[in-house]
């Protein structure tokens, strides 16, 4: 059987005024990947690609080795989803979300359901609109876990939530992948996050891949070069990625390849993965 839990190849959706052209990556059993880029980079459309919400031009997208278009419902047995916003019927209370959720999967555990909002506090009597963001994306979350699903795709899941209870979901990921039988696919703008849990990073860049692969490599691959306003040469500007000159000097992305040791005058830094997003995406913006 394949470790491969999520495998997508050469996927493009066309819009007109946006693409997504020739996206690939995978996801083994076991590991959490980030998905990463600017708004509007395309990562939605990829996730609502790979959920069968959206109908890919081209490519070919296997959720557990199965097509994800022909094998749609048994696919979606076994994937959790935590959306940016709620999917449930907003008047729902709590403890009718998981009556109502307990219809779509065979494999629902309504004592597992119970036992995760005891552990988020969700009040099962609340009605969905009356809860925080926060909590939420905790019964979504809830929901995704009670039916044994052995993918979760996360988008945004952390937009609304507080430090603490970002590092409680982090936390919960890495428990959920604990057994090696189980995968997450996380999109979200906060980057920090990634550096703690994320083993594989996908950043997708105006519709393409701009990197897919371990988060070490991603993170090894480039350096934060700062230096005086005297210190940047011509050969030295040609390097630098996202480049930016202000009053005291400049600063920009490099490959760490090139730059073993900093040139005179300049000092380099580790890049974070929102140094390299942020430094990368300016260069690719229109001039």
């Amino acid at each position: 059987m394949s470790n491969v839990v999520l495998d997508v190849r050469a996927v493009s959706k066309n819009y007109g005024s946006f693409a997504l052209r020739d996206v690939s990556f995978s996801i083994p059993k076991g590991y959490i990947m980030g998905l990463i880029g600017p708004n509007g980079a395309g990562k939605t459309t990829l996730i609502h690609l790979i959920l069968n919400l959206l109908r890919r031009d081209s490519g070919e997208i296997q959720v557990f080795g199965l097509d994800n278009i022909a094998d749609d419902s048994a696919i979606k047995q076994q994937v959790g989803v935590v959306f940016d916003s709620v999917p449930y019927v907003e008047d729902w209370k709590v403890k009718d979300v998981g009556k109502a959720m307990s219809l779509f999967y065979d494999g629902w555990n309504q004592s597992r359901f119970l036992e995760l909002a005891e552990k988020f506090h969700l009040d099962m009597g609340k009605k969905v609109k009356e809860l925080s963001r926060g909590m939420q994306t905790k019964l979504m979350l809830a929901c995704a876990l009670a039916h044994e699903a052995k993918l979760l795709i996360l988008d945004e899941p952390t937009s609304g939530m507080d430090p603490v209870a970002r590092d409680e979901l982090m936390d919960m990921l890495r428990q959920y992948i604990a057994d090696g039988e189980k995968s997450v696919l996380f999109s979200t703008h906060i980057t920090s996050d990634l550096e703690r849990a994320a083993d594989f990073i996908t950043y997708i860049r105006n519709g393409q891949l701009f990197f897919t692969g371990p988060t070490d490599e991603f993170l090894d691959e480039w350096r934060l070069l700062k230096g005086g306003r005297n210190d940047l040469t011509n050969e030295l500007r040609e390097k630098i990625v996202g480049l930016r000159e202000h009053h005291a000097g400049f600063d920009g992305l490099v490959k760490a390849k090139n730059f073993p040791v900093p040139p005179d005058g300049c000092v380099l830094d580790q890049a974070s993965i929102e140094d390299i997003m942020l430094y990368t995406a300016k260069e690719a913006m229109p001039s």
